[in-house]
């Protein structure tokens, strides 16, 4: 049975993913609805990408995500599936959905060219990508995609060396995924260079330092601090490894 898996940047508070899975469960009552994340950087698809991108592995290949961070909304802009290693992406076409393709060895494109009668222009992720999103949960979107190819993508880097995201303890996630080839190298951020740590009881208190986290991403963290105001980090502040 096909997960839906929500991704927005509607917030902890306010209707926005209620009204979203509203209308999921009219749509696909036996389907589950997971909100796994509100507080992407918001109206930043970029940066969002790659925090998409490292967080679909924890879900099964037949998942559909339903993304939403659309700063755009209304404008001329495509609506969109990507249909990526088996799971479904269903979202705005602003770069959004670009991290998984290029991450991604078997890709297809799909333009939405269904349109219900009556939708809010500011607010396509409960009238347009949500009804999608059910639809494909229920094998039942014949006729309402277009594929198409794409070949825009060749420059869009597959890594990030950026901060994209910070979570509930102020630790910073960058666009990098892990790989042996950073074990042992120095972190440099804002002027302030750190090594890496296995976890945050291996270093000092109030002590920063690197790390690869849950999601294999390279992570900067402060132990018992937040590494986003101990090191005046924001998104899109640049790191390097030496």
């Amino acid at each position: 049975m096909a997960i839906i898996v929500l991704f927005t940047d509607f917030g902890p508070a306010g209707p926005y993913t209620g009204q979203v899975e509203a209308v999921l469960r009219q749509m696909a009552p036996m389907h589950p609805v997971i909100n796994l994340l509100s507080n992407a950087p918001v109206a930043n698809p970029r940066a969002s990408s790659y925090l998409l991108a490292a967080l679909r592995h924890s879900f099964p290949g037949n998942s559909i995500f339903l993304a939403v961070i659309d700063p755009g909304v209304g404008s001329e802009r495509k609506a969109v599936v990507l249909h990526a290693d088996g799971q479904y992406f269903v979202g705005p076409d602003n770069g959004l959905l670009n991290t998984v393709a290029a991450q991604s060895r078997q890709v297809q494109w799909f333009e939405i060219i269904w349109r219900p009668e009556q939708y809010s222009m500011s607010f396509h992720g409960r009238d347009l990508f949500a009804p999608i999103s059910a639809r494909l949960a229920c094998n039942t979107a014949d006729g309402l995609l277009k594929p198409f190819t794409r070949h825009d993508l060749d420059a869009w880097p597959e890594d990030l060396s950026e901060v994209i995201y910070f979570d509930h303890y102020g630790n910073a996630m960058t666009g990098l995924r892990y790989h042996e080839g950073l074990a042992g190298k120095s972190l440099t951020v804002n002027g302030i260079v750190m090594k890496q740590a296995d976890t945050f009881s291996a270093v000092a208190e109030h002590q920063a330092f690197w790390y690869r986290n849950s999601s294999g991403l390279v992570e900067i963290a402060v132990n018992q601090g937040s590494a986003r105001h101990q090191l005046d980090l924001e998104v899109g502040v640049g790191v390097s490894f030496s």
